[in-house]
Formats: structure tokens, sequence, C-alpha cells
């Protein structure tokens, strides 16, 4: 891990070029993925990686360069400096002051779990889904990784921090004929309490629900996303329009919309980086802003759009603490942990109000289309047919297209129960008024 000491070696040899300011950012992990495939272990292995980014400005504007041998510091400096000529003009100062917020993200329990601990882990989990379905191949992974973040500054910042993480997913593919099925689930934590039970449950309920095939009709059509259909196939084209970037360049659907009602008034969506045990909170930022919770819809109102440094600079802004990077990259707008607010009907009574209509668990391709103005529009890789208020089976061949921004504000419900999905988006099943749905006769 780079030193406090080495890190200011490298921002006093970038100020002694020329830099005005100078950031150094280094990152070090250790992991270990356990990985199963068709059934069997596959591999098992311990990787370290470790990179630093030095960031500089100078005339004006931003400078960039990274290495996996931080004691290159001349070669380093040489190579940012030689950069910053052609770099954007700068609209952001390194933070001065250590902020950061207290958030628990680390439990020796993951950086001390056994090999073999994983491996039953894995196991555990093909068992379940086999038990249900005997001829299901199955690829599960189970990773550990301690990370730990160091930033310099010129301005006298100084902040680190060190935290686990640990991850397990299940992808099983049912191949009969020409038909093939695919279920799956996952989770992620900074904890050793993974929701084993969970990812089982729901790999069974899948299954279970896709023993049959159901036909669907091209219509407009009643549309129920469960908590891994949102995470799938709405929460990447809603969350990008809250790009503090894109809002700057007139390319987000939300431009000039702060304070303005949006969504359904049920609609309420947040992004928190200071939640406990979290994949992706953490103490402060890749830039060193301290974390907060990020109100983004309250009551359907759009409340704040997402900055970093740079981007909240163009914008005469605050940076909300969302930058994010590795060491061969500069920092970007990222949600953190993105949650959206629970209603109150549960998904059985969504289904049982509806006479036609779609379950959507998952979508191929769902980033076609303008992404950038909130289209989405895909294969259904996973989902069932709604028909007089009971799920009747799987559909094949299927087609749902719509637009996330028009859809929610046709919400017809949010669901009761919600759920963390990979670790970083918490939401309930959402049920849509109307979708496009296009199914193959």
């Amino acid at each position: 891990m780079l030193n406090t000491v080495q890190a200011e070696a490298i921002v006093t040899a970038a100020r002694r070029a020329g830099a005005s300011q100078a950031e150094v950012f280094h990152v070090a992990s250790d992991e270990t993925p356990v990985r199963f495939e068709a059934n069997k272990l596959k591999e098992l292995n311990a990787r370290h990686a470790s990179g630093v980014a030095l960031r500089v400005i100078a005339g004006g504007r931003i400078g960039f360069a990274s290495t996996t041998r931080p004691g290159d510091v001349d070669d380093l400096v040489t190579a940012a400096m030689e950069t910053a000529p052609f770099g954007p003009e700068a609209q952001l100062d390194f933070p001065a002051k250590d902020g950061a917020v207290n958030v628990t993200i680390f439990d020796p329990q993951v950086d001390g779990l056994s090999v073999d601990n994983m491996i039953e882990a894995g196991k555990s989990l093909i068992d379940g889904a086999l038990a249900v379905e005997p001829e299901l191949l199955c690829d599960a992974s189970v990773r550990r990784a301690v990370s730990r973040v160091h930033i310099v500054n010129s301005n006298g910042g100084d902040f680190n921090y060190s935290g686990t993480s640990l991850g397990v997913s299940l992808q099983g593919t049912l191949v009969r004929g020409t038909d093939m099925l695919f279920v799956g689930d996952g989770d992620v934590s900074c904890r050793a309490d993974l929701a084993l039970d969970q990812i089982r449950q729901t790999v069974a309920r899948q299954l279970e629900r896709s023993r049959r095939n159901a036909q669907m009709r091209t219509a407009e059509l009643p549309v129920i996303f469960t908590p891994l259909g949102v995470a799938e196939s709405l929460a990447a084209p809603l969350t990008l329009a809250f790009s503090g970037r894109l809002v700057h360049q007139g390319q987000s659907p939300l431009v000039g919309c702060l304070g303005k009602e949006m969504y359904d008034k049920r609609l309420g969506m947040w992004d928190d980086a200071t939640l406990p045990y979290r994949a992706a909170s953490r103490p402060f930022d890749d830039e060193g802003v301290a974390s907060r919770r990020t109100p983004l819809i309250e009551k359907g109102v759009v409340r704040s759009y997402l900055y970093d440094l740079q981007t909240a600079g163009l914008a005469r802004a605050e940076s909300t603490g969302n930058a994010e990077r590795s060491p061969a990259s500069q920092p970007s707008i990222s949600i953190t942990s993105l949650q959206i607010e629970i209603g109150e009907m549960t998904f059985e009574e969504m289904v049982g109000e509806i006479k036609e209509g779609l379950v959507v668990e998952e979508l191929m391709g769902a980033g076609q289309g303008n992404v950038l103005g909130g289209d989405f529009s895909g294969n259904v890789l996973l989902g069932y047919k709604i028909e007089n208020g009971e799920i009747t089976g799987r559909v094949k061949d299927t087609i749902v297209a719509g637009n996330v921004h028009e859809a929610l504000r046709r919400l017809v419900a949010l669901g009761s129960e919600g759920r963390w999905v990979g670790g970083t988006v918490y939401t309930p099943p959402v049920w849509i008024e109307r979708l496009t749905v296009s199914a193959k006769s």
C-alpha cells in the first residue's frame, strides 16, 4: 500500500514540475475468486492488484497519468504534465478537509473467510438448484476481496479507508431441444452474511414458474417488473438522467426539471453511500468528497442531480460525492447504493388484479434505443405471462419496450416487499400501467 510519505513525494514532484494542484489516487486489492462451471469447481486462485493515478492541474487544464509502479515518480509526473495541455479546462479544487462520515464497510470475518467455506457456499447453491431441476447446468461464483483506497492532494487532503467485499452468484441454464431457459440471482455485501437462502428461493421460484410455456400477444399490456427486472431493465436508463454531466451538456431529459413533478407522486428514490455494509458504501468518494444521502426523487418531484468535482464546477453546483474511478481512469459520476421507496401492494396482489399482462425478470439487450432519453427495449430473457390473475407460464420470443420516464408517470403500484439486487440497488416490484409488448406469432 502506498503510504502518505510516498504519495506526498509524488505530489511534491508534480508541484515542482509546474502543477498548480496535484492529486494521487491509489487503490490496492486482494481477491480470491472461486468459480464453478457446469456444476463443477472450475477455478480457485488469489489475485493482487494495485495502481496509482496522478491528476494535475497545470496551465488551468487537467493532466492525468497512471502506473502500476509507484516508485517511478519521474515518469508518472512527466506523463501527467505532458497530457495537461490537451486536457479539459479545470473547474475544480481538490478537497482539503477530511469530512468523511463513519461508514462500516470492513468485516474481519470476510478477510478471514476460508476457501473451504467459499467452496461450500457455491456447492450449496448449486445443490439447491439441482434439487428443483436435476438437468440444470449451473455456473456459480464466490468472490472475497479486501480493498484499500488512499488519496493525497496538494491542498492538504489525506483520505484513506479499507473495505471488504463478498459476492456470490448462481446462473443456471436448462437446454431442452431448441429451448433454452436461463435463471439466476446473486448478492454482494461487505460482510459475511450473504443472502444464500434468498438466492436459492429466487432460483427455485424461477424454475417453478417456467415449468410451462405461455404465448403472449402483441399489444399494449400491463407489465410488472420484479426487483431483478427493475435493476436489470429500468435502473440504468432512469439514473443516467440524473448525471450532472449529461444535465450540463443538455443531453438529459431532466434538464431544467429540479423542483418539478416528473413522476407519479408515490415514487421516491435516493442514492446513499453511507449505509453500513453495502457493497458501494464508503466514507468518501474517489476524490475525497464526503459520502452522503442524496434525494433524487421525492413524491415524484426531481430533487437533485449527481455530481463529481469537475461537473459540479461546470454547473456551479456542489459535488454530491458520486465520483468513481479505477487507477487507470479519471473520475466519472456513478450511483452508489440506489434505493426506491416501497409501496403497499404485495407482488401476489399485483398479479391477482391483472387480467392479461407480463412479468419481467430480465431483459436481453435492454440498452437498445435512445438510452440517454430513457428508452429501453429488449428480448424477455426471463418473464412470465399473467392471465386472469395468475402466472400461467414462461414467455418466449417476446420483446418489451418503453421509456422509463414516461412509464414511471403511469405507475399503478409499487410493491410492499423490497430487496437488494446485486448489492447496489434496493427496489420493490414495480407495476407499470402499459408498455408495448411484441410477440412472435
